[in-house]
């Protein structure tokens, strides 16, 4: 196998996980306060079939910008109120930092013991990085993101709703932040957030 398509595969394989355990989060938070409809629609599990949607799948290969099917949420069967609906929110993003440190720390074990190929070693890497993406990505406050969502749960009940008015002009937000990395331009939001990220995943690797 090309060392390109080991490093196209490792890519997918440490998406596909990131992904996963972030909607798979929500799913499993919503059921534990009382909300039965993600594991009536298949929500509740760890296979990554459930979760994929085509869309998101396709513009991840075309643009490197994409995302999975999010996992639909009753409010009104929570338990704790608005509070219950934050938790949900933050389960994704919070997942992921849980994962990518449990994969910090495989990546250090696999290094220390040397066992491991350089292609499973690479996918632990990508695994760290993409989850720590994923974690400082979705907490952006932009609709429809987990950060937009938990805040409006947090928010008093006036302010919530006069934001809630503003959620449609979301996506054109994000698909403006995505242009932005594609332009000479001295702004450029997602290319600081990737640069967090690396940082963070450095410091979690070592490497």
């Amino acid at each position: 196998m090309s060392p390109e398509l080991q490093n196209l595969l490792a890519g997918v394989i440490a998406l596909l996980v990131g992904l996963t355990f972030h909607e798979f989060s929500h799913a499993l938070v919503a059921d534990q306060l009382g909300d039965p409809g993600p594991r009536r629609m298949g929500r509740l599990t760890l296979n990554p079939i459930p979760h994929i949607d085509p869309l998101g799948a396709l513009m991840l290969i075309v643009a490197r910008f994409g995302w999975a099917k999010p996992v639909m949420v009753n409010p009104a069967a929570l338990r704790n109120g608005p509070r219950g609906m934050a938790m949900v929110a933050a389960a994704g993003p919070v997942a992921n930092m849980v994962v990518a440190v449990a994969f910090a720390v495989l990546f250090r074990v696999l290094e220390m013991s040397g066992i491991g190929s350089g292609f499973v070693q690479n996918v632990v890497v990508l695994v760290v990085a993409i989850n720590v993406l994923l974690a400082i990505f979705n907490l952006l406050p932009i609709p429809p993101l987990d950060g937009f969502n938990a805040a409006l749960a947090l928010l008093p009940p006036r302010q919530s709703w006069t934001l809630r008015r503003y959620s449609q002009y979301g996506i054109l937000v994000l698909l403006g932040l995505v242009l932005l990395t594609y332009v000479d331009s001295p702004i450029d939001p997602l290319g600081w957030i990737f640069t967090i990220a690396s940082s963070v995943a450095r410091a979690l690797t070592g490497i």
